[in-house]
């Protein structure tokens, strides 16, 4: 969905829906993908380093999903995989260093003897969680309009049924 939208839906919304359409892309963690929380605490630390990189990270991320699946990171260490993302957010001009440094999980224990202390991104987790579950957000892809979970929107609609839908709800 994210592809399409990117591609055929956003060059859109400034040309025919300006002031009329939002888009507010919110990323939801598939707790049954173990890797899924990684991927996306890679994505939070580059909003929160270069918030204009976020879409093109996003971009090159859905494109190459794959090589973060389960069975592509499984025999890594975490800060290994956190690595590699690290290295594809330089590969969208955002600094891989700096990346990997709100990333790392540490290998000792916090300051106040703490085990699980987390990382940099850890409370910006924990919010978009909670963000999410307040507007029933539970699976990906999911789609509020107006504020309503919309659920005659698939995950494989094309840009003509974005289109369509858009020329159907969207008031001009």
């Amino acid at each position: 969905m994210f592809l399409t939208l990117n591609a055929s839906i956003l060059p859109l919304i400034p040309q025919q829906y300006a002031g009329k359409l939002q888009i507010v892309f919110r990323q939801q963690i598939q707790p049954w993908h173990p890797s899924s929380t990684l991927v996306h605490e890679a994505a939070l630390a580059v909003l929160r380093l270069s918030p204009e990189k976020f879409y093109p990270f996003s971009q090159t991320l859905f494109e190459r999903q794959k090589e973060f699946f389960d069975v592509s990171v499984v025999k890594e260490t975490r800060n290994e995989t956190y690595r590699r993302l690290a290295m594809l957010a330089k590969e969208v001009g955002v600094d891989e260093e700096k990346v990997y440094g709100l990333l790392e999980i540490a290998d000792k224990p916090g300051e106040d003897g703490g085990l699980n202390s987390g990382n940099g991104v850890t409370d910006d987790v924990k919010l978009m969680v909670k963000v999410n579950r307040l507007t029933g957000v539970h699976v990906t892809p999911t789609v509020l309009f107006n504020g309503a979970v919309e659920n005659s929107i698939s995950s494989s609609f094309t840009g003509d049924q974005w289109k369509e839908w858009l020329e159907r709800n969207v008031k001009q």
